[in-house]
């Protein structure tokens, strides 16, 4: 049995919880609690649990004292167990009301094949899993979850090396931190090319997060202990006066939540200097702060359509990107992709200069969007489609290549438009141009003439009809 088809059992046990009225995303929080213990008795590395809360003995369990003993196991955990088991279950409580479902789902997991998992690993399996919920519209996780090819890609093209510290301010599940984390070791024979110090650094402070919504935090952790991550998570908000901490970052990579602050109010951060109830903006704000003023220190950042537009607030603050930074490359990505279909959206690349002055000199675009096809779980999104983006991104001499989607503007021109960055849409095949319709007056002149030639047609057969009468 391989991964996938693990997760799909474990997604089919969502069944048994719907007579208990739980949703998906608190069904993926449950199967946290219940998944961590039993992946650590799998995997040897339950000795930080207390033995009388294992799994062993979890599983002897039956019926109504099943329930009291895992929701006393719950609440042991969470309050006297220490570091990452601690974060994990801080404040958990079991949505399972019937004690047989509970029971059900621990049978179920126990009966698994584990060694497969295991071979395939359990971090990729606990993805599969995010991915699944992720997917599910009903679930509404589809917010804190980016589609693993566009991770992928940006974590390529923005490279981080060895020795660098890595943050996601928004971190959702932490995927962008797990892909960084693999490109390298990836690139390194799995760290064993690095020292046993720059080891130790990889696994503890080249990776960092923050998360606002405690349950999401929750999966977070338990993705990047699952892949041997034990960077600092943090519970909390970044457009707070907590994230005034979060800087000196040589790389971002992260897909800020989609919205506004909650009745419209603007961001608590007093350090701000642009402050506005537009969230998106106050992160992109946070980002180019919180890289380091060295040059190479560079974020990839995925930001819906209205972040673009100039307009107040907006003008301002992509002003004052692009003095800070060199906004190189802004892709308009296709829609479709993220769990609400409507939503426009473009990853942001940019360098954060070592002077507050003067870095861009110029923006290229490259338009995904515009007569691409729609997206969706039946034409998903690939490799393949990146592939032209992925050339002109790293081209040596840009101006070179040959590609309609790819246009450059100047930073004069981008200023004479008022700062907005809403730019590089190629034409579209689907929509009429009106500079393609026929003059007015031609088009009117030429209909008359045609009707004008129809009226004599039909004269001439009335005329015809008539002659042919008169015989009679």
């Amino acid at each position: 049995m391989n991964n996938q088809e693990i997760v799909s059992k474990l997604w089919n046990l969502c069944n048994v919880l719907r007579d208990d009225g739980i949703t998906y995303h608190q069904y993926v929080t449950e199967l946290t609690y219940i998944l961590f213990l039993k992946m650590g008795k799998e995997t040897s590395t339950d000795g930080q649990i207390p033995e009388n809360y294992r799994w062993d003995e979890l599983v002897k369990r039956q019926g109504v004292d099943l329930k009291k003993f895992y929701n006393e196991l719950l609440n042991h955990l969470g309050e006297n167990a220490t570091g990452r088991i601690r974060e994990i279950y801080s404040g958990a409580r079991s949505n399972i009301d019937e004690p047989k479902n509970l029971e059900k789902i621990i049978r179920s997991i126990d009966e698994l094949d584990w060694y497969s998992a295991k071979e395939e690993g359990l971090g990729n399996l606990y993805e599969g899993l995010l991915e699944k919920n992720a997917n599910e519209k009903k679930s509404g996780a589809g917010q804190y979850f980016t589609p693993r090819i566009l991770i992928d890609i940006m974590v390529k093209l923005v490279d981080p090396k060895p020795g660098e510290k890595c943050n996601d301010p928004a971190c959702g599940t932490y995927g962008f931190m797990i892909a960084a984390d693999r490109y390298i070791q990836d690139k390194t024979d799995n760290l064993f090319q690095l020292s046993t110090d720059e080891q130790e650094f990889q696994k503890y402070k080249a990776f960092t997060g923050c998360e606002l919504v405690h349950d999401t935090h929750r999966l977070a952790l338990m993705n990047a202990m699952l892949h041997d991550i034990d960077g600092e998570i943090i519970l909390g908000d970044t457009l707070s006066n907590a994230g005034k901490n979060l800087k000196g970052f040589d790389v971002v990579l992260t897909n800020p939540p989609f919205g506004t602050k909650k009745g419209g109010e603007r961001a608590t951060r007093d350090d701000f200097v642009y402050p506005t109830s537009n969230k998106q903006l106050n992160f992109l704000q946070h980002i180019y702060r919180s890289l380091r003023t060295n040059g190479i220190a560079r974020a990839a950042v995925v930001l819906p359509d209205n972040v673009l537009f100039a307009a107040g607030d907006g003008t301002n603050i992509h002003a004052d990107l692009m003095e800070k930074c060199n906004l190189h490359t802004v892709l308009r990505l296709p829609t479709g992709i993220f769990y609400a279909q409507g939503v426009k959206t473009n990853v942001l690349f940019f360098t954060r200069g070592t002077t507050d002055k003067g870095n861009t000199k110029e923006v290229w675009f490259y338009d995904l969007r515009t007569n691409m096809q729609n997206f969706g779980k039946t034409t998903p999104l690939n490799r393949e489609h990146f592939n032209d983006f992925i050339k002109a991104f790293t081209a040596e001499d840009r101006k070179a290549v040959s590609d309609e989607r790819f246009s450059v503007f100047t930073r004069e021109q981008i200023k004479e438009g008022n700062d907005g960055l809403n730019l590089g849409l190629i034409r579209d095949d689907s929509i009429l141009d009106y500079d393609d319709l026929q003059d007015p007056i031609e088009s009117g002149e030429e209909i008359v003439a045609q009707l004008e030639l129809a009226a004599d047609l039909i004269m001439s057969v009335v005329k015809e009809l008539k002659s042919l009468g008169g015989n009679k």
